[in-house]
């Protein structure tokens, strides 16, 4: 399994990214990473790399410009624009659409912190063509009214010691009508920092595209 390194054509701009995709892929995961991140998170790269192992294509890119990103450092002023976020994201699914090597692929999305959000606002706009969500130390609530309007399964996934997040995820998924469910990685904060606890998130992950994206060829 290769990685390549890519530009995701979008909203009149490119963005870098990191997919990995082989002839057996069935099914790919697109991740939305947080505010301050990018394609070159290890913690994202971490359960990339789990997905991966289990036999799923992965798509890692970068939701904001380099320009963006300096300018968000400063002032904040891209973290928090969900709506632009969740646009970048769907027109990664479009991109998609455009590579032969990509086309046919079940779409999941794996969002963390803010990128959560924004995964959830794309996938209420595509509804049918988002299979399956997983939220990691997430900010479902920034999603707002979209929440009601997700179709795929999802799974929430939040530390224990998170107790401020928690709380926001249960109060977003109330608000939620699709299959859902939140779990509780014992031990973790927010970042997942602790020893055994991201493991732990990307297996719960792992395990969920299986069970909604369909069982894989796992990767020797």
């Amino acid at each position: 399994m290769q990685t390549q390194e890519v530009d995701v054509s979008d909203d009149y701009v490119q963005l870098k990214g990191l997919l990995t995709v082989t002839p057996e892929s069935r099914a790919i995961v697109v991740f939305a990473h947080g505010s301050g991140s990018s394609r070159l998170s290890p913690r994202n790269q971490d359960v990339a790399q789990v997905l991966e192992q289990a036999g799923f294509a992965t798509l890692l890119f970068d939701l904001l410009t380099a320009q963006e990103h300096a300018l968000d450092v400063v002032s904040a002023e891209y973290r928090f624009n969900i709506a632009l976020l969740a646009r970048r994201l769907e027109g990664a699914l479009d991109w998609l659409r455009t590579r032969a090597d990509t086309r046919s692929l079940r779409i999941g999305l794996f969002g963390a912190s803010t990128g959560a959000s924004a995964a959830l606002v794309a996938a209420a706009a595509r509804q049918g063509e988002v299979k399956a969500i997983v939220s990691r130390g997430g900010r479902p609530d920034l999603a707002r009214e979209a929440l009601a309007h997700v179709a795929a399964p999802t799974l929430l996934i939040v530390g224990e010691l998170d107790d401020e997040v928690i709380r926001l995820n249960r109060l977003a998924a109330a608000q939620m009508h699709c299959e859902h469910r939140i779990a509780i990685v014992p031990g973790a904060t927010h970042l997942f920092e602790e020893p055994g606890t991201l493991e732990e998130a990307a297996h719960l992950a792992r395990d969920w595209f299986v069970s909604k994206l369909g069982e894989p060829q796992p990767q020797l």
